[in-house]
């Protein structure tokens, strides 16, 4: 498995530092609003990666945190009339749930920043112990020019960093790079005792004590947004690497910029999207392979044309699987002709191995969801291509129902749950009603009632009735079904 690793900018063989164990953070919100879809694409981003590791035999320990006091939290609970502590719990709530219903696991320890001060305390006096840190008025800062090392995540130095910047320096700094480690309380805000007097926490120094308490120090994998790298990530590893004297992690990932009609997304241009709003409209499982469709580390670009493509090829997998369920269960196999060894059976078990191992090598390199992505495809061209041939053996059914099972795995290890909704018991009552008056049917079973309408449909069918059979698919059509003919029989779709 190769992953690019920010830090390197290039490419490198993944070696966890346990054997099969992987130790992930990735940044959490902070929860002073409802997440953007540009938020929802690195969450899902992580969560197809954590899964493939996983799915690779991994043990994963994943991290993910909410920072839960931060400036935009206390401005807001102060416009509104509220706590910050309200804010606070309302949007963490709220995302927790956004991320359920986009198909995001939970993670396996999720720390509020709230909880955890006391970590945080300690890693601000390890650096003031150090010599990285210092007292200014109740707040304490972070000595930039301490570490030699400040600007390797982003490649930038300090000089690079103050050149051309005009600076508002804060009188309590002993340089305008230095940032807060820890804020001295103003009246009306949220506060902790501290060493320092009372006051809260930078909102960098969050990260690098949780991820240091939860998952060791090393670890193996740091991830959230590009626009992460600077300054947040950069001030974690200053801040971790400083109070402990050892590496912060191996690898950093950065998931790519969401565009909107390819421009960039804010308020001002009125492209700025919350995900609970696009949810209203589009199935959580197409908003996954739309961001699927473009690998991790690119720009992504959401527009109507590419959640139109994301919806066809959705539409595209699902009724390939419903298909071949179809097929397989009304298959009319001659029990006299069932050789094991059927030809073209075994051409499609083949391909199938064929486009696992593919899948895996390109989800292997670099999480390349796209290539991925396309071997689904590939078999489900060829699981149809195969079906529409009939299945007249055994060796051909079972070879169509592995098709389909590997499309669903697939599907699966990619958070795409390809399970056919509706289901029979969610379709329309009216269904007993028509099958009443047409087909004599008097039970309170809609699949069963279908089942009469298409049994009266055959029937008149046959007995060149037309006028009967069109009038059973008319109304049918009214209630939201169409009528599928197949050389095994009608079938309806809802």
């Amino acid at each position: 498995m190769k992953i690019y690793n920010t830090l390197t900018r290039r490419k490198e063989e993944f070696e966890p530092i346990h054997p099969g164990e992987v130790r992930m953070y990735v940044c959490g919100p902070t929860v002073y609003n409802h997440i953007h879809i540009g938020n929802a694409r690195t969450f899902i981003s992580f969560d197809v990666i954590r899964r493939h590791f996983i799915n690779s035999g991994y043990k994963v320990t994943f991290v993910s945190n909410l920072t839960d006091v931060d400036d935009k939290i206390i401005n807001r609970a102060n416009e509104e009339g509220r706590t910050a502590a309200e804010v606070a719990e309302e949007y963490s709530n709220a995302f927790i749930d956004a991320m359920d219903a986009v198909g995001v696991m939970r993670p396996t320890v999720r720390p509020r920043a709230t909880q955890e001060i006391d970590a945080m305390i300690e890693t601000i006096q390890m650096l003031i112990d150090n010599g990285h840190a210092y007292e200014s008025g109740g707040d304490v800062y972070f000595n930039v020019r301490s570490d030699n090392h400040y600007g390797v995540l982003s490649g930038r130095t300090v000089d690079e960093m103050i050149s051309g910047t005009r600076f508002d320096v804060d009188p309590r700094k002993h340089d305008a790079l230095d940032f807060a480690l820890w804020k001295a309380a103003k009246p009306g805000e949220p506060y902790w005792d501290s060493p320092w007097g009372k006051g809260r926490p930078g909102w960098h120094i969050e990260c690098s004590s949780m991820s240091a308490k939860y998952l060791g120090q090393p670890f193996d994998i740091h991830g959230g947004g590009l626009d992460l790298v600077f300054p947040h990530h950069e001030n974690e590893i200053a801040q971790a690497e400083c109070s402990r004297g050892t590496k912060f992690c191996n690898c950093w990932m950065h998931c790519g910029m969401l565009l909107v009609d390819s421009e960039k997304m804010s308020k001002s241009l009125g492209n700025f999207l919350l995900l609970k709003d696009v949810l209203q409209s589009v199935d959580a499982r197409v908003l996954r392979i739309l961001m699927l469709q473009t690998h991790y580390r690119s720009p992504l670009d959401y527009s109507k044309e590419r959640l139109d493509e994301a919806t066809s090829s959705f539409e595209r997998i699902s009724t390939t699987l419903r298909n071949v369920e179809w097929e397989c269960s009304h298959a009319q196999v001659d029990a006299s002709d069932g050789a094991s060894d059927d030809a073209s059976a075994k051409a499609l078990l083949d391909k199938i191995e064929a486009v696992k191992k593919r899948y895996v090598e390109a989800m292997d390199d670099d999480f390349n969801t796209a290539a991925a992505l396309g071997e689904v495809f590939s078999l489900v061209g060829d699981a149809n291509a195969f079906i529409s041939g009939g299945l007249d053996s055994q060796a051909k059914v079972d070879a169509a129902k592995a098709a389909g099972d590997a499309i669903f795995d697939l599907m699966g290890r990619f958070g795409i749950d390809m399970t056919d909704k509706p289901q029979e018991d969610e379709w329309p009552v009216e269904l007993l009603g028509l099958a009443s008056e047409m087909a004599g049917y008097s039970g309170d079973n809609t699949k069963e009632a279908a089942q009469a309408l298409l049994d009266a449909r055959a029937a008149a069918r046959k007995s060149k009735d037309f006028a009967t059979a069109d009038k059973i698919r008319d109304c049918l059509t009214n209630l939201g079904f169409t009528v599928e003919d197949t050389a095994a029989g009608a079938r309806l779709i809802f």
